[in-house]
């Protein structure tokens, strides 16, 4: 079965553009992400929205958990930007039978320092050691329970709370 990725915006999503120099959404940068990371995975890729987290709200949580509820994949990714992630992840929780990761990136992928080729691949390395039903972020290198987990924003990092 293949894993269900939906696409929801946040930072991973983002490049520059140069004539107006701010940040835009970048509605390919998920497949770049597989085609650099040399993925083989079967996936079935949706995207839901193009926002940044701070500008997410319950109506966009329920399409999310509404899309997470209604696909037949057990597996699914969720990218999302990183501010609000535990709070998508929180109402998620509700959802029982299936695997749901989300991840994101600190800093765009279309810039050379990023970390969301690393956050994806740590995803897709969780869902290949099968991992329990439940819902998790993959950050930093590392799989947390969606309720064992904050953003230190001063460090920049994903960290356990216990």
């Amino acid at each position: 079965m293949s894993i269900q990725v939906f696409i929801t915006g946040g930072t991973i999503a983002k490049k520059y553009d140069e004539i107006r120099g701010t940040l835009v959404f970048d509605s390919e940068h998920l497949h770049k992400i597989l085609s650099q990371g040399r993925s083989t995975a079967d996936v079935d890729i949706e995207t839901l929205m193009l926002k940044d987290s701070l500008d997410m709200d319950e109506v966009d949580r329920e399409i999310i958990y509404q899309s997470c509820l209604s696909t037949a994949s057990e597996k699914i990714l969720i990218t999302h930007g990183t501010d609000t992630m535990v709070e998508t992840a929180t109402k998620l929780a509700e959802i029982s039978g299936k695997t749901i990761i989300l991840t994101g990136a600190m800093v765009p992928f279309a810039f050379k320092d990023s970390d969301a080729l690393f956050n994806i691949g740590t995803a897709f390395g969780a869902f290949g050691a099968s991992l329990a039903h439940g819902v998790y972020l993959a950050m930093n290198g590392q799989i947390f329970l969606y309720n064992d987990v904050y953003k230190d924003k001063e460090r920049g990092e994903f960290c356990s709370l216990s």
